[in-house]
């Protein structure tokens, strides 16, 4: 795997790519397990990217992501991805641009417009006929007194 330059944008799709300049990174210290290693580097990367002001999105994409993703921005319109799963930075990094570019890219599908249908005449009649039959059965058990 090749390293990455600062100046390469991460790709989202075909036609988006984020330019790394709007990407904010910063490593800490991860928790969990790990003994003395987990203590002493700071392996956990916290990956941030400002929806609202970035330039890599076009209006329309720009307010369909912020309404996709709207309940994992804060109050400015960022986005923050952690990944702490490996003991390597760079892996770290790795994974949570990769997940920021998959939660991009699922917020930029636009969703297929439903076609609207008729039911078929056999199914319309089918409907109507066990309407009938059920009707003439609740028919069928009430009480007739005159009898």
């Amino acid at each position: 795997m090749r390293p990455v330059a600062l100046d390469d944008p991460l790709p989202v799709n075909a036609q988006v790519a984020i330019p790394r300049a709007e990407l904010g990174v910063r490593a800490t210290r991860a928790g969990g397990p790990g003994g003395q290693h987990v203590n002493t580097s700071s392996t956990k990367v916290e990956l941030t990217w400002n929806v609202a002001a970035s330039a890599a999105l076009a209006d329309a994409a720009k307010a369909r992501v912020l309404v996709a993703l709207a309940s994992r921005l804060d109050a400015d319109g960022t986005l923050r991805v952690v990944a702490s799963d490996t003991r390597s930075q760079r892996q770290n990094r790795e994974l949570a641009e990769a997940r920021l570019a998959a939660m991009v890219r699922r917020a930029l599908v636009v969703p297929r417009a439903r076609k609207k249908t008729r039911p078929t005449r056999a199914s319309v009649e089918r409907r109507l006929a066990e309407k009938k039959r059920s009707g003439a059965k609740k028919r069928d058990r009430r009480f007739r007194g005159d009898e």
